[in-house]
């Protein structure tokens, strides 16, 4: 028995199912939607072991294995106290009982207030560089070329020169692109009526560019879906059929 052409055929078959959704949902479609997300969660279970717990939690507190070669009393030690973490977790698996379910929040609770402190810090290194990097200069600081000048072959004092300077191609870009977060933000004063004409032409200006950010967004998605078509259809006229079936 040829496993491999077994395999490929099994693939073929699966994505066949999958997308007669697009003729409409039957049993054929849910046969396979339900092979997948069983596949998805078994999977997901090994990669959480794997790939998390693992790592982070189990080695951790086992201490960190030693290299190949290497002697034992190079390990770090374990640290026990990460222990305590499994009954914690293990409190979640009570929301399945109705007596004991409070004890679900527990876990819950703790997670949530982590997770609430840690967003202060994560939030300034998620939008803190993104706030410095909006700063830019509008007026340039030299005419002597419109655009930035080729910096190939030229010594790293005059590259850092170039860089140093804003060009009037520069400065035009980043004149845009200050009007642009600043118009986009300006849409978004509800506490007041703008019966100002400059924000008036700075919240409609921000709606527009805000439609024409979500069509460029919602065009990336339909790509998107095209590309795992595509794949899909490679898989399918390539790799089973010219490859699997016509190439033995």
């Amino acid at each position: 028995m040829d496993y491999g052409l077994l395999k490929l055929s099994a693939g073929v078959i699966s994505t066949i199912g999958l997308y007669t959704v697009l003729y409409r949902e039957n049993k054929f479609y849910r046969l396979f939607e339900h092979i997948f997300l069983g596949l998805a969660v078994g999977w997901g279970i090994v990669a959480l072991w794997t790939e998390t717990l693992k790592e982070s939690w189990w080695d951790a507190m086992m201490g960190a294995a030693p290299e190949i070669g290497a002697k034992a009393s190079t390990a770090e030690p374990g640290h026990w106290a990460w222990i305590l973490l499994l009954p914690i977790g293990l409190l979640g698996y009570f929301v399945f009982s109705k007596k004991h379910s409070w004890m679900s929040r527990i876990p819950i609770g703790i997670i949530l207030g982590l997770w609430s402190g840690q967003q202060v810090y994560v939030w300034y290194r998620l939008y803190g560089p993104n706030i410095n990097a909006s700063l830019k200069p509008i007026f340039p600081t030299t005419t002597a070329s419109f655009s930035k000048p080729d910096i190939t072959g030229l010594s790293p004092e005059q590259i850092a020169q170039i860089n140093g300077q804003v060009y009037p191609s520069q400065a035009i870009t980043n004149l845009i692109f200050v009007f642009t977060i600043l118009s986009v933000l300006s849409y978004f004063f509800f506490s007041f009526e703008t019966k100002n004409r400059l924000l008036k032409f700075m919240t409609t200006s921000g709606r527009w560019l805000l439609m024409i950010g979500f069509g460029a967004i919602f065009g990336s998605t339909v790509m998107m879906r095209f590309t795992l078509l595509i794949d899909r259809m490679y898989y399918v006229w390539i790799e089973f059929l010219k490859h699997g079936v016509l190439g033995r």
